[in-house]
Formats: C-alpha cells, structure tokens, sequence
C-alpha cells in the first residue's frame, strides 16, 4: 500500500488537485493523506478546510501555519516545522504539492531533505510576482512533475530536468470543470443568496513586487466596477502581503445591490458562477485558465498573469479606470470559442497511470541536472 499526501493551503489549489485525490482515494493499492493548512484554516478566508472535510475523505489532516501579522518567510518555516513532524508520524511514499505557494516550498523541501518523492503539479510555467520565483524553486526541488502543456514541459527542461520525470497531463481542475457534475447556476445562486443571474466576476490579488501602486491599482478598479452599473460577485483576494489593502477598498461595495462578496466559494459552485458569468476581470489565473476554457471573456489587469496564456478572449489592460471600464462595456457578455490549451480534462486519469507504473518508484531521489547538448 503506497501512502500518497497532498498538501493544500489554498481553496485554488484544493480546487487543482481535488480529482487526483480523489481517484487515489478510490485506488485499492494507495492511500491518500491530505495536510491542510493555510487560507484554509483562517476564518478571515471562509474556513475552507470545511470543504476539504465535507468531501468525505479518510485521512485529514489540519495545521496552522499563520496568523495575520506573519510573512511569507514566517509561514514557510512553520510550515515546515509542522509537516515535517506529520510525515515522521504518517510516513507517506510521495508528497504531492501544487503551484507555486509557499507551502508547496515547503512540501517539496521536506519531502527532498527526508528522502520522500516530491510530486509538482502545473510546475514550468509563468505565474508573475514572486510565485514565480517559488513555483521555479519547488520545481528543482521536486523529482517527479506533472505538468499542463508542452510549454511547460520545455521550461522544466530548460532548467535541467529530465525528460523521463515530466509527464504532460493538462491541469486537473478541467476534470472537474468538463464532468457534467457541477451543481446548477440556481443551486449557485440560492447557496450564496446572489439576487441576479446576469453578473461578472472580479477576482483581483496583491502583486508583491509592486505593493507601492497596489492601493491605487486597485481603487481603478473598484471605480471601473462602480461606474459599469454591471452586477458583479466579488471574491477576497489570496493571503498575500497587501491583500488588506484590497479588502479595505472593497468596503466601497458595500451597500450597492449589484455587488455580492465573499471571502470564498466553494469550487464546484464557483466554476458554475464562472460558466455562467457575462465576463471575468481581475488578476487571478481564473481569468487566463479556467475562463477560456468556457470561452468567457476576460479582462486581465495588470502585469501577474502576464504572457501566461494566449487564448483571445483574453485581453490584457494596464490598471487605469477608464481602459478597465471600456473593457467591461465591449466585452461583457461577448462569447469566445472554448481553449483547451492546458489539457481536455483527464488529468486525473493520466495522473493514476503514472503512479501505477512500477518504473515510477524506482525514480532516484539523487536529482542530476541535464546539461543542454
């Protein structure tokens, strides 16, 4: 029995690896282990390890990894500290982390530094910001990859992986997304008292490298929103350095009937109110992932998201309030072509194939890196 562990700290990334815990969950030979930790655990965010709880899985785990004053660096060295003891305790065969978080550095760290296969999903891409920089860092650190396209796979390469432990398997929140399983926009609409069934989404987190324009990057796009006179559902930003700044100018919403905000809604609802929405702005990955993937245009502001994807419903705007809000009046409503340029929902599957492949756990823990010829 090979004991796999997942580790989330965000209700994005619980999204991306929910249906690989799953089919491992279903799998007689494995056993999956799920460390939740981070956003999930602060009510401030919606308590979202309740979501993790709810979908019935045998082993759950939870721990605090922050409180509100404590940095990046902070949260990563408790992180380490406490899931270092766990996999003492549980002693898993693989770690699975996603993206390019700081508590996937963290789970790719103890995983590398115990001996313990590190598995990195959606590593050797663009994210922008600082993520980058982590999402690159986890992907040296990790022996196995599973990555969303080739292009991702030839940036792996580029840093020296090699070729045999990349496997291109799209991204798995598509599973999801393509299952024919999502609750109705009316179940949505009547789980989140949303008044109106014709909305946009805006979904807008703190950029760390520029937080000196983040107040007034941000009021350009509260001002945008205000002036469309459009119904929007707005959800908090990520746990990042500055996301304050952002809630507090979101108080400006409050009052106005054609704005709804949560602090977080649950994912299969969320992709629902996604599939449904007239347009999606903001700076979140949703814009330049999921959205094409159900031809919904986007608006994407700003510089984190920036050469992350090319489908053309996408369109990317500086953070001026007058380029955002002609954004919102040429493109709410207008309907694109699906692109599946980050894989056609079967990750799971090609993720199950991959583990039960006997070659798999022969993989050295002794990483090399591939010279260029």
């Amino acid at each position: 029995m090979k004991k796999i562990a997942f580790l989330t700290g965000t209700r994005a990334d619980y999204g991306k690896l929910k249906s690989l815990i799953s089919m491992v969950e279903a799998a007689p030979d494995f056993e999956a282990h799920i460390f939740v930790t981070g956003m999930h655990m602060m009510t401030k965010y919606g308590f979202t390890v309740q979501e993790v709880e709810k979908s019935g899985y045998k082993h759950v785990y939870k721990y605090i990894n922050q409180h509100a004053a404590d940095t990046m660096d902070v949260i990563l060295a408790k992180t380490i500290a406490g899931l270092s003891d766990y996999v003492k305790e549980v002693q898993p065969d693989m770690i699975v982390v996603h993206g390019d978080r700081v508590e996937a550095m963290a789970g790719a760290i103890v995983g590398s530094l115990n001996n313990i296969l590190v598995s990195h999903i959606e590593g050797g891409e663009v994210s922008g910001t600082i993520d980058e920089l982590i999402r690159h860092a986890v992907s040296k650190m990790a022996h196995l990859h599973y990555v969303s396209n080739e292009t991702a796979k030839k940036r792996l390469l580029q840093l020296g992986e090699t070729e045999r432990s990349i496997n291109v398997i799209g991204s798995p929140d598509l599973d999801i997304m393509s299952s024919g399983s999502l609750p109705s926009l009316q179940e949505a609409l009547d789980r989140y008292e949303i008044p109106f069934d014709d909305f946009g989404v805006l979904m807008y987190h703190p950029v760390t490298t520029e937080l000196d324009t983040l107040a007034e990057n941000i009021k350009c796009v509260v001002d945008a929103v205000i002036a469309s006179n459009r119904n929007f559902v707005v959800i908090y930003p990520n746990n990042d350095h500055g996301t304050d700044i952002i809630i507090d100018e979101y108080k400006r919403f409050d009052g106005l009937k054609n704005i709804r905000i949560f602090p977080s809604v649950r994912f299969e609802c969320f992709l629902t109110l996604l599939k449904n929405s007239k347009i999606v702005i903001g700076n979140s990955s949703a814009g330049v992932r999921e959205a094409p993937f159900y031809g919904i245009a986007s608006l994407d502001i700003g510089t984190r998201q920036k050469n992350r994807a090319t489908a053309s419903s996408i369109k990317n705007i500086p953070e001026n309030q007058d380029v955002i809000l002609t954004g919102i009046e040429v493109e709410y409503g207008k309907l694109y072509g699906a692109f599946h340029e980050f894989g056609s929902g079967v990750s799971n599957q090609l993720f199950m194939e991959s583990l039960c492949s006997e070659e798999l756990w022969t993989t050295e823990k002794q990483k090399i890196f591939v010279d260029k010829a």
